[in-house]
């Protein structure tokens, strides 16, 4: 019998892709020809969505519609849907869209396989890396007990589930033995990494041994909850040589009433506690936010302090987001009242300002010997990564060819130039590639 052919396509987050990954490793290879979001037809397409906000569930449903369309025209034999979107939405979507084969939530992974006609085992280290061989995504847990009013994760995901060090370990080592150099921590609250296994964070440790693993060289963390941040990680990020100093740590705002209204349980004075503590205890650090701006209540005197307050923080990265109200969470019963135009202006203000902020900070690294990590080989230059940036969202590093360099590779580089978003670089005359 000829295999049938599956294409699986990731939509939203690295946790997303994760869940993709673990979905492919543990199909089989005898049963099936597996492609992760390939451009050419196949027998059956899954569609993991995303169901965040309103500009990834129209992207998760505008997916769904053109695959449903392929499927018209014979290009598709079976559509099968799993993910966020299907698990918030889906007895509306099957009226919406019958040409869908079957609905999966994220929970439903053994119904998926057994639609396949595949016998499903949880194990999380069964994957099939989909990002380039010397980086993967660790997903230390799933879901989250926080309560911000405009979040709707807890009503998709659940509660904060954290997966046991041990099993996390084994992962990180089957990894490190395929060639994998750095491991990417996420979740979608790190900060409360162990608290429903031991009552208290377990991050720090859980770091710690993940940088004893041969052939692990950079360990990044994401996602991190400022309430109630894990202090004791902080000196491991700083005296650790394994661990980035790079932390993604969401604010969303600095405006106390507003931050008061998204029931973040923290406020403007313990947030800039935080910021110093890092940056003093951790030098050169990278910091990662996201802001959300539009927020119900979001005056223009509250956006002006936080365009204040991202002026003065001077954060190595940053992305926005504009609000959209979703069913459900707390903040939906306030309605929408910033206007859309008001938001995306908001947005795009506060953007222009960490634009400036980015120039001149990379403008500094002008001259600098760096790290960096070779993600890819592009038609004229390698496309790399430094220590401050993660892959995906971050600056790149823009490299002159080299011989004896190759994807996977870390390399002493000089900087030569700078943009907004991105560092030009030449490697060192006599330095080996690591």
């Amino acid at each position: 019998m000829m295999k049938k052919s599956i294409n699986l396509i990731t939509l939203g987050c690295s946790k997303n892709l994760v869940d993709s990954e673990k979905i492919l490793g543990q199909l089989s290879h005898e049963h099936f020809e597996l492609m992760h979001d390939a451009d050419q037809a196949a027998d059956i397409v899954i569609v993991n969505t995303c169901g965040f906000i309103r500009d990834a569930k129209q992207e998760s449903i505008d997916t769904i519609l053109a695959f449903v369309e392929a499927r018209k025209r014979g290009e598709v034999q079976e559509l099968l849907i799993t993910g966020c979107l299907s698990q918030r939405y889906r007895e509306e979507l099957k009226k919406e869209v019958p040409e869908v084969d079957a609905w999966f939530g994220v929970f439903d992974t053994d119904a998926l396989f057994a639609h396949l006609k595949e016998k499903y085992v949880r194990q999380n280290t069964a994957r099939m890396l989909t990002t380039p061989s010397h980086y993967a995504y660790l997903k230390v847990s799933e879901g989250c007990d926080r309560s911000c009013a405009f979040c709707a994760i807890p009503l998709i995901r659940g509660k904060h589930l954290s997966v046991p060090p041990a099993e996390l370990l084994t992962e990180a080592r089957q990894l490190a033995a395929r060639g994998v150099k750095e491991i990417i921590l996420i979740a979608q609250d790190l900060s409360s990494y162990g608290y429903d296994l031991e009552r208290k964070s377990l991050l720090a440790p859980l770091v710690e041994a993940l940088s004893e693993i041969p052939g692990i060289e950079w360990i990044r963390l994401h996602y991190a909850y400022p309430t109630n941040f894990p202090v004791d990680v902080i000196p491991v990020m700083a005296g650790n040589p394994r661990v980035c100093r790079y932390l993604d740590i969401p604010l969303q705002h600095i405006n106390d009433q507003v931050l008061k209204s998204m029931r973040r349980g923290h406020g403007r004075t313990a947030t800039l506690k935080l910021i110093r503590k890092l940056r003093m205890e951790v030098p050169g650090i990278a910091l990662r936010t996201t802001m959300l701006v539009g927020f119900p209540g979001e005056t223009r005197e509250a956006f002006s302090e936080l365009l204040d307050f991202v002026r003065e923080a001077r954060f190595e990265r940053l992305g926005v987001f504009t609000y959209s109200p979703e069913e459900g969470t707390s903040a939906f019963r306030l309605g929408d009242p910033v206007p859309e135009k008001e938001k995306e202006k908001r947005a795009a203000k506060l953007m222009a300002v960490q634009q400036e902020i980015s120039m001149e900070i990379n403008a500094s690294r002008v001259g600098q010997v760096m790290t960096v990590l070779v993600d890819e080989e592009g038609p004229d230059h390698f496309i790399g990564r430094t220590a401050f940036d993660s892959p995906g969202v971050d600056n790149e590093v823009y490299l002159e060819k080299s011989p004896g360099v190759a994807p996977g590779d870390f390399v002493q580089a000089e900087i030569t130039g700078a943009g907004e978003f991105e560092l030009f670089a030449r490697p060192v005359p006599d330095s080996s590639p690591l």
